[in-house]
């Protein structure tokens, strides 16, 4: 039998820790100083450690996929992400980063609207806007911010008598009736919204997002080789685990606390978002991520792509 438990609102919580606001940048290179918020450098990785914690993007042929790897590489990383993976063993060295100033810019916001949330049962109108302004609220500083502007013309005079000057900026244009919806983007904003001298403005901040996940990051630390449970699979905000945690860890009220989510009687777990569940009540729950859930799948199916994966390694293996 295992648990399963949740982190309790992970990226809020993460958001109310000291981020930073970006308020002055220097480079260094080639100086191995401390406490610099963001620095690549070369990473060495223990050979020992059964979850490694530091995750990393690779290209594979469909596009990018995140792996955690052992072994020797070099990556930028999070000052307080890199003192956390020294605990476990990992080693560092500064080539050049980004200093920031931080400052704690979201712990009034997040408090006041996890209040709220508390207030209204989750059918109200009120819990459910709390719950998209507190999600969106970290994204919103990591998306790429090159917008099309997008324009309605109330008739095709006036759209043509525009177009005569700005074609060259037009992405893609509908007619709706009488109306014409335009998606254009001018060659002057993009020189406000990329690295062209001093004209650009961003209405976003990497810094920021970054920091917020590095923090959720080191959160769920905590919960990797840890002696006092087997660890069977982790996502962004959860742990599958074969003990209970002490009391002092759980708390479903309590902003970045454990909530129990379910104890589970039977489990498969065949890659990340792809899994099969039992509870101990009966209720089955499944994941296959991509998959429409339309599609009703059983644990037969389950079992099948284990059992076929493990043949196919063992052969692999063999040869």
């Amino acid at each position: 039998m295992m648990l399963i438990v949740y982190i309790h609102m992970l990226w809020k919580n993460s958001i109310c820790l000291q981020v930073n606001q970006l308020n002055f940048m220097v480079i260094l290179e080639n100086m191995n100083l401390m406490h610099l918020d963001f620095f690549y450098c070369k990473i060495t990785a223990p050979d020992n450690l059964m979850h490694p914690i530091l995750q990393t993007h690779v290209k594979i042929n469909k596009g990018i996929r995140t792996i955690v790897p052992l072994g020797n590489g070099a990556n930028m990383i999070f000052s307080a992400e890199m003192d956390n993976a020294k605990k476990y063993g990992y080693q560092f060295e500064i080539l050049w980063g980004y200093k920031f100033k931080p400052k704690n810019i979201f712990k009034s916001y997040v408090e006041t609207l996890y209040d709220l949330r508390l207030k209204f049962p989750k059918f109200n109108p009120l819990n459910l806007i709390a719950k998209l302004l507190l999600n969106s609220l970290y994204g919103r500083f990591g998306m790429d911010d090159k917008f099309p502007n997008i324009t309605i013309f109330y008739n095709f005079k006036s759209f043509k008598s525009w177009y005569n000057n700005h074609n060259e900026d037009i992405i893609s244009f509908n007619e709706l009736g009488d109306r014409v919806l335009v998606q254009h983007r001018s060659e002057l904003k993009d020189q406000q919204t990329e690295l062209y001298g001093t004209l650009e403005t961003h209405n976003v901040s990497i810094n920021i997002a970054s920091a917020i996940t590095a923090y959720a990051r080191i959160h769920m630390s905590q919960f990797k080789n840890n002696p006092n449970f087997r660890l069977y699979y982790s996502d962004t905000d959860s742990i599958y685990i074969d003990r209970p945690l002490p009391d002092y860890l759980v708390n479903s009220k309590v902003l970045g606390k454990m909530k129990l989510e379910y104890i589970l009687d039977e489990a498969i777990f065949l890659a990340p978002k792809v899994y099969y569940l039992k509870t101990n009540e009966g209720e089955i729950i499944y994941k296959v991520k991509g998959l429409k859930h339309s599609i009703e799948l059983s644990l037969n199916d389950f079992e099948n792509l284990l059992f076929n994966f493990c043949s196919c390694f063992n052969k692999s293996t063999s040869i």
